[in-house]
């Protein structure tokens, strides 16, 4: 399962997942200027970070990458939930729990979910095996890998690739 975004790559990918086309470094970089002071190798090593995680894959573009996400936003969401509910030792209780925390707003949320994947009379069918416990992906979209202990595979280090080109 995945851990947390740290805050600066969770700011990263909200704009990577709100775009939702193929970014670089400098517009991302661009971006986050308005709100911080930052380098531009910080956000590099930082996008670099997430690919290595498995939350972005990239492309080479002349002398700079292109950084897409492999899931969604939502994929991210609830596999945090499900992670955070699966470390409890009262699944019910923790439900109950969180269900108390919910505004009206994130109540009717959770209605209309459960009346999308057919919960609401009793009948949906289980998921089939091979993917329970999984994050939901998009169609189109891969879930991230979650961090492992082997190293990713030998790959170009994205700093020996330096400056985007014009910049």
């Amino acid at each position: 399962m995945p851990r947390p975004l740290g805050e600066l790559e969770d700011a990263v990918m909200t704009r990577v997942w709100q775009w939702n086309r193929p970014v670089t470094v400098r517009e991302v970089l661009e971006d986050l200027q308005q709100e911080r002071s930052i380098a531009y190798t910080t956000v590099m090593t930082v996008m670099d970070n997430l690919h290595q995680k498995g939350w972005v894959r990239r492309e080479a573009e002349g002398r700079a990458y292109r950084y897409t996400a492999v899931s969604t936003r939502a994929a991210y969401s609830a596999a945090l939930m499900n992670e955070a509910w699966s470390t409890s030792d009262n699944p019910a209780a923790a439900l109950v729990a969180f269900f108390g925390m919910m505004s009206a707003e994130q109540r009717d949320a959770l209605r209309d979910a459960f009346r999308i994947v057919g919960y609401d009379d009793g009948t949906a069918a289980e998921p089939p095996a091979e993917s329970a416990g999984r994050p939901p992906v998009a169609p189109s979209a891969a879930p991230p890998a979650a961090p492992s202990a082997e190293p990713p595979p030998a790959e170009e280090d994205s700093a020996e690739r330096g400056a985007e080109p014009g910049r």
